[in-house]
């Protein structure tokens, strides 16, 4: 019975990586929504930074990018701007963090596909909601301070936090298991799920599992419609490998959220159990996927939208994750 399981097993992820790999290459953006004017410019700050040189140096570039000193290096927490620029000017002499920016310049020598991917996702959203404002967008080496920061205005990419997963200079505040997603690939996925709660209704009213479940199903929805190319792998954060065993395992799954009554559970420790970070859903299986609540409210919100002939806007809009379970018609895949 295990060697049959085993090649079961083999032949659905062979089945599975196969298709996925057909999808890729079958899959082309919308001509139309290309057509947009629009273009992102991405300023590496980085390269300004390590090579300011002096006092004077830093205070032209604080002045120089003011939104990037107030909000994400917090120029309020100092007395004055020179005291800032003195310890911008001995925190960039620091030998550990210039290796550190010269080792993101050989992985990143240009960032062109960069500049692509976040074009063509900014004209997808700006097609889905033109009242979408395109930030300025900033690349930066932090020392591991800061993966990404986004506002209504900027967005801020910490560089050294996407550096290959063996490499010798990795996260120190990250577990292997979160770390392994700070790969190039993932970078404009995270960049347009955070965008995506900008338009993800809510509401308080509703602080359920299954509540947390449809926010992150609308978010993993909103991100694989932006970017309609891009594996799901790279949208959840799941292997490919994991990715078959959910699909494998979703009845299972379901029934298991059925017979335990989870979906109105209120419980935040319990929500956090299915929906949180983790390296495994221990509770169901120490072979199901961290986040399986998010996967499983995923798979809801695409049949939820599939079978209510809904624009992105009025699924983004609608705040009611009751009445999105309800009117899903979602069943677990045979």
């Amino acid at each position: 019975m295990n060697q049959l399981k085993l090649i079961y097993c083999c032949l659905l992820l062979l089945f599975y990586f196969s298709s996925c790999k057909q999808k890729e290459q079958d899959c082309k953006l919308d001509a139309e929504i290309l057509k947009t004017n629009l273009n992102v410019e991405i300023i590496r700050l980085e390269n300004d930074f390590f090579g300011a040189k002096s006092e004077e140096d830093f205070l032209f570039l604080l002045e120089k990018y003011p939104e990037f000193t107030e909000r994400y290096l917090w120029s309020n927490q100092y007395n004055s701007k020179s005291e800032m620029a003195n310890e911008l000017l001995a925190l960039h002499r620091d030998t550990t963090l210039v290796e550190l920016y010269e080792e993101v310049m050989v992985h990143y020598p240009d960032i062109e596909f960069l500049e692509i991917e976040l074009t063509n996702a900014f004209k997808y959203i700006k097609y889905h909601f033109p009242e979408f404002k395109v930030p300025k967008v900033y690349t930066f080496v932090s020392g591991f301070a800061s993966d990404l920061y986004l506002d209504e205005d900027m967005i801020v990419i910490g560089l050294d936090y996407y550096l290959p997963f063996e490499h010798r200079f990795q996260p120190p505040d990250l577990p292997q298991y979160i770390s392994n997603r700070y790969q190039r690939p993932y970078i404009v996925p995270m960049i347009v799920m955070a965008i995506s709660s900008t338009f993800n209704k809510t509401t308080v009213a509703q602080s359920t599992l299954l509540a947390e479940m449809i926010y992150y199903g609308k978010a993993y929805h909103f991100t694989k419609s932006i970017l309609p190319c891009t594996s799901d792998e790279y949208i959840i954060g799941y292997t490919p490998e994991e990715i078959a065993a959910s699909f494998d395992n979703e009845e299972f799954i379901w029934s298991y959220f059925v017979e335990n009554d989870l979906f109105f559970e209120t419980n935040p420790f319990i929500i956090r159990k299915y929906t949180g970070e983790a390296p495994a859903t221990d509770e169901i299986s120490l072979d199901a996927p961290g986040r399986i609540g998010r996967w499983l409210g995923w798979n809801i919100v695409d049949d939820f939208r599939s079978n209510n002939n809904l624009d992105l806007r009025g699924l983004m809009d609608n705040w009611d994750s009751d009445m999105i379970f309800r009117q899903s018609g979602y069943k677990p895949r045979p």
